[in-house]
């Protein structure tokens, strides 16, 4: 008994000092998280609060908290500008462009992953290396090809090189190579084809990187500026990114209707990735993407 006794916080000391260290580890760590997190919001709070007080400026930074908050320059920027038009373009090439990715990237990743051919793994390698071409180095080609097909100024010209993802392939063949081949074999059995396999296997099974394709789309066509300033001409063609950037003016620059434009630009993307965050997170991990 006397043993038991003496023996029992001999071995529960070297327990409490791991759950203590567990502790101090769990408390460090949401600390980092939490401090990470402020630093990442605090120049979108930024943004808000310079667009809700009025006649702020760079170099005379708003207050935290406003003493006459107004909403003025979100009434300017709609009233004084076709901003609701900027959007709606905005909005319209940045949904045709992801739907045409979601169809063409699935298309093509599940022949790279289940229909065999010869020089598969060629093309693919070839294919994944242009993602290394920078979009400035295709740019004067691209436009003397939009220039040779009258497509310049259109938006059915700022769509086509968008048309194909490698990145979107690449992504959505590795979620394909997560689904077992056995249920493939299982429906060619009971006679199924390639069109009801993609169709009733494939597609349920990759869902998660289907949401996270639809993010990183939309969000590289919504933030696009190089291409659309280079090939849309018209301002009634024009697109967000490039209606932010002429609300700068030369001399002077209304840094609330600035911030105004940001914030409203924002908002898509944040609603679409909040819709989407539980999908993009499993998508991110079982692709292999770090």
């Amino acid at each position: 008994m006397a043993d038991a006794l003496l023996s029992g916080p001999l071995v529960r000391a070297p327990r409490s000092r791991e759950a203590n260290a567990r502790l101090i580890g769990f408390i460090l760590l949401h600390v980092v998280i939490i401090v990470g997190a402020l630093i990442m919001f605090f120049p979108f709070l930024w943004t808000i609060i310079t667009s809700i007080t009025p006649g702020a400026s760079l170099t005379n930074s708003p207050a935290l908290i406003p003493a006459n908050p107004s909403l003025d320059a979100y009434a300017r920027l709609f009233a004084e500008r076709p901003f609701a038009q900027v959007v709606l373009n905005s909005l319209l090439l940045a949904v045709v462009t992801t739907v045409v990715q979601l169809v063409t990237s699935s298309t093509a990743a599940y022949a790279f992953s289940r229909m065999p051919f010869r020089g598969r793994g060629v093309v693919f390698a070839v294919y994944l290396a242009t993602m290394m071409i920078p979009l400035q180095v295709l740019i004067v080609p691209l436009f003397v090809e939009l220039k040779t097909f009258h497509l310049l100024d259109t938006y059915l010209g700022a769509l086509l090189p968008t048309f194909a993802s490698a990145f979107g392939i690449f992504l959505l063949r590795q979620a394909i190579h997560q689904v077992p081949a056995e249920l493939d074999e299982a429906a060619t059995i009971d006679g199924a084809g390639h069109f009801r396999i993609f169709f009733g296997i494939i597609l349920p099974n990759i869902r998660p990187a289907l949401a996270t394709l639809t993010v990183f789309s939309f969000m590289g066509s919504w933030n696009s500026f190089l291409w659309p300033l280079v090939v849309l001409r018209s301002p009634e063609l024009q697109t967000l990114p490039i209606a932010l950037a002429g609300l700068q003016g030369q001399f002077v620059s209304q840094w609330d209707v600035i911030m105004a434009g940001s914030v409203v630009s924002v908002i898509p993307m944040l609603a679409l990735y909040i819709f989407a965050q539980k999908y993009v997170i499993q998508g991110v991990a079982s692709s292999g993407i770090k």
